[in-house]
């Protein structure tokens, strides 16, 4: 489903600050799969996340979605394979818009644009059902604008929107980090009920040990720009993260994880 084959790319090319962001990263997703993707900083995780959505051009090898070569396609053309959350809850939803009006637009991606009335009134009743799902009491809030909402509000409805035209992927980059830890609770369960229903093909980064182990059927761990680790989900059901910190110190040639975001998940 998503096939990534010798991926390489080097910002700042020639430079002082020349770096390699990804090194050779292959890895194959299988439909249904649901990764879960694990790695200090700078290790290359949002950088594999932007690079299949084509936030950027990569140097060399190949990214494939669904059997298309997308290695070349601009971001907005990836876009009809894609639904993608970010860390950051404002970056998901149009401030100035109402939360049917984000919904309308997330509803209609992808599809000709042509002169039509507003939101119908089957969408309205769509939409509130969604929202219902969500059990934030949003549903009774149409006509707010996002930007008024709880930054956990907000990433719940852009989970909505990235999810509610069941894409062929659905790229997750750190959804939970910027909320509290009650709401990041909230969204990673909407998450993981929304993929499963669903039956969705999902990549998560994640700083949180705990989490990357507990969620998904499939655990990459990444470092220095490459993909250190691959946890089948045979494998990944009995692991603790005592045993990932291991299988890091041993495949990394005695390093240790150094980031205390992880170590303190």
């Amino acid at each position: 489903m998503l096939k990534l084959q010798n991926v390489r790319k080097v910002f700042g090319k020639g430079t002082a600050n020349e770096k390699v962001a990804l090194d050779k990263v292959s890895f194959t997703m299988n439909p249904g799969d649901f990764i879960t993707v694990i790695g200090g900083n700078g290790a290359g995780k949002s950088t594999t996340l932007n690079a299949i959505a084509g936030l950027f051009f990569v140097d060399d090898g190949y990214i494939e979605i669904d059997g298309n070569d997308v290695t070349k396609l601009p971001e907005y053309k990836r876009a009809k394979y894609i639904g993608r959350v970010f860390q950051d809850p404002r970056m998901g939803t149009a401030t100035n818009m109402s939360i049917e009006e984000n919904l309308a637009m997330a509803l209609r991606r992808g599809k000709a644009r042509g002169l039509h009335k507003g939101i119908t009134r089957e969408e309205k009743s769509k939409f509130r059902e969604y929202l219902e799902m969500l059990d934030l009491g949003l549903e009774n809030r149409m006509s707010t604008k996002t930007g008024l909402l709880s930054g956990g509000q907000r990433q719940a409805i852009t989970l909505l929107m990235a999810t509610m035209t069941k894409p062929q992927l659905l790229l997750l980059d750190e959804h939970t980090a910027a909320l509290d830890p009650k709401t990041a609770k909230k969204v990673l369960e909407l998450t993981e009920k929304i993929i499963a229903e669903d039956k969705l093909t999902a990549l998560m980064v994640t700083h949180n040990m705990r989490d990357a182990i507990k969620l998904g059927n499939r655990l990459m761990m990444m470092h220095k720009g490459n993909v250190l680790i691959d946890v089948c989900e045979e494998d990944k059901k009995y692991l603790q993260v005592a045993d990932l910190l291991k299988m890091f110190e041993k495949a990394s040639g005695g390093q240790n994880v150094d980031n205390d975001r992880m170590l303190l998940s």
